[in-house]
Parts: structure tokens; sequence; C-alpha cells
């Protein structure tokens, strides 16, 4: 539903979706995480971090947390970029789906893994990482716990550290994808939508 049909359904002329920042008329809080935040490994202000600059403490807080679960946990990319494609699959949250999609397959995650996952079908896994990270996404998203077994077996794939960081890309990107539903915002080449219904 586009943003003047939610208005329409409220009965307002106003858009029912969250306006992004005007990134050329931040107040000085906002000026500061921007300016933060393209001086970093992003590069530039965009997707959820535009949105929570609507609260600059937020933005400067939850972009810091990003900033580590992307570039400074003891996960490998592969694994990271799997729980993200699962997380962004299950909230069909075509913002992180498409940023995401191209790290994943470069970080090594196979294409056939990433097809399976686009199409909400299980895949097959050759590596035990990959399987476990799978298990332990899909449990927490699916039931909000991760069972004993699957637990034991990411603890023992990436240590107690890496079980709870896991967790928190999980929970980070949760965050993102509902905040970015809040918003109107297009895909980086113009676009709405990269996933299926």
């Amino acid at each position: 539903m586009a943003a003047s049909d939610h208005a329409a359904k409220r009965g307002t002329g106003a858009p029912a979706r969250v306006p992004l920042p005007d990134l050329a008329r931040l107040n000085e809080a906002q000026q500061k995480i921007a300016a933060e935040v393209a001086a970093g490994p992003r590069g530039e202000v965009r997707g959820p971090v535009r949105v929570w600059l609507h609260s600059p403490e937020l933005a400067n807080r939850a972009q810091k947390l990003g900033e580590f679960l992307r570039w400074g946990t003891v996960l490998e990319s592969r694994i990271s970029e799997l729980v993200i494609l699962v997380t962004a699959r299950h909230y069909t949250c075509h913002y992180i789906w498409f940023n995401h999609v191209g790290l994943a397959l470069k970080g090594g995650l196979a294409a056939e893994t990433v097809e399976r996952i686009k199409h909400r079908q299980e895949p097959s896994f050759d590596k035990a990482d990959e399987a476990a990270a799978y298990a332990f996404a899909i449990e927490v998203l699916r039931d909000n716990a991760v069972s004993d077994a699957t637990l034991m077996q990411v603890r023992d794939l990436f240590g107690d550290r890496g079980a709870v960081e896991l967790g928190a890309i999980i929970a980070h990107y949760h965050s993102g994808a509902i905040v970015l539903g809040l918003a109107d915002i297009d895909l980086p080449d113009g676009t709405k939508a990269c996933l299926p219904a």
C-alpha cells in the first residue's frame, strides 16, 4: 500500500509513513551523527540510520552497534550475512535484502542457498556452521527461542561470544526491518521491492 493510500485510509491528507529526514536540513545534533556515519565504513547516511536520525541519540547508539555487528564480531561475514538474509526474508524487508544479498555472495554464501532463502525454502548446507547459524536464526524468528540442541551446536562452532553476537545481529536487523517499515524508502536502485511476497 502506498503512503497516499495509508493517508486516505486514516482520513487525513498527511502521509502515513514517517518521512526521511532531509539531509540538507538536519539540526546540529543530526548533522553530527550524519557526519560520523558518512566518515565511517558505511560511507553515507542511508537505510535505517537515516530513519533513526529523527532521534539523534538513538541514531548515534544504533549506528555504532550496527557498525560493530557488521565489522567487529568474531563471526565470518558469510555467517553474519546468512542470518541477516534470513532476518530480512522473515520480515520481507526489501531494503535489508537488497543491501546484503551481494555481501552474502561475496562473503562465500552459495547462490543456491541465497535463492532458497529468498523463496522461503530450506537450504541444503554442506557446511556445519551455516546449517547451525540458519537453524539458530529460524528458531529465534519463528519460535522466539533457540532449542538446547541448536544452541549447543552454535556454541561448539562459534563459542559463547559468537552465540551472543549471532543473536545480537538478528536482533539488530529485526530492529532495522521494523524502522524501515515505518518509512517510505526506495531501494538504492530507485525501486521499492526485490523480494517475492
